[in-house]
């Protein structure tokens, strides 16, 4: 695992509260599952609500939260909106704690 030299820095507080607010987005078991079924592909949210087991409503609540962390991202098509991670860095914050939970 690559570790910035100065991991170890003390944070400001802007940067430290930015971080605490990406960790706070997957506090939540929805969200988590959300993410986890948007690994690798896009999504409506009408098939996120399935994959989630909640109901549309509450996939469109996380999902205005998530795109304003920057963490999804939508795309229009038509009528639809299909839903993606922004970026590979999601992703992979997702499969590290994934991986960090089942080798617990």
């Amino acid at each position: 695992m690559k570790v910035s030299p100065r991991a170890d820095a003390a944070l400001d507080e802007r940067t430290a509260a930015q971080v605490a607010e990406l960790f706070a987005a997957f506090s939540d078991t929805s969200r988590v599952r959300l993410i986890a079924a948007l690994v690798g592909r896009e999504m409506n949210v009408g098939a996120l609500a399935e994959a989630a087991g909640i109901s549309e409503s509450a996939v469109s609540h996380h999902l205005r939260g998530l795109r304003q962390m920057r963490l999804v991202r939508a795309r229009k098509e038509g009528r639809q909106v299909y839903y993606s991670l922004d970026d590979d860095h999601v992703a992979a914050l997702f499969q590290q704690g994934l991986d960090h939970v089942r080798h617990g």
